[in-house]
This record gives structure tokens, sequence and C-alpha cells, in this order.
């Protein structure tokens, strides 16, 4: 029974590998939409409450996975130099 579960666990896995960034955003903004709403029974709000968390750490990786991918170009007496993405509240320092 455990090897079934772990299939289950490798599915979920590859499922989210999946699925793009774009329409895990897509199934966030619903399941949001529904959640405001205000007219979904209790257990359905706490599976779609569930699932959205779930969307939302998705996109979060996918994030930061494509912003290690990222270098900025900058412009220095020397020429173009390549610099590692930083996100615009920790590159103040500079």
């Amino acid at each position: 029974m455990a090897a079934k579960e772990k299939d289950k666990e490798k599915d979920k896995e590859k499922e989210k590998e999946e699925i793009s960034f774009e329409t895990a955003m897509e199934r966030l903004e619903d399941i949001v939409g529904k959640l405001e709403s205000g007219d979904v029974p209790l257990e359905t709000a706490i599976e779609l409450f569930q699932e959205g968390m779930k969307m939302s750490q998705l996109c979060g990786s996918k994030l930061e996975q494509v912003e290690r991918k990222i270098e900025m170009l900058i412009e220095s007496e020397n020429g173009l130099q390549r610099k590692p993405f930083a996100p615009a509240n920790e590159d103040r320092g500079e």
C-alpha cells in the first residue's frame, strides 16, 4: 500500500511540473473568485483553499526558477557587465 502512495506522490509532482505558470495563475484567480463570492460550502471552500495554496506555491517556485536564470546587463565605464537578477527591493543597497 505504501508503494501506491509513493506512486500517487510522484504523479502529483509530475503534474505540478507539467502545469504552466499561466495555467496555475488562471486556476488560482478562479479559486480566489469562488472563495471571495462566499457562495461555496465550507468543505468545498477548504478544498479550494488547499488547492489555491498549492497553485500559489507552484507559481512562486516557477518565478524563483526564472529569477535565477535572468541576468541583467548593466552599463559601466568598461561597457556592459552581467549581473545576477535581484528583485527591486533587494537591489537598493547599490
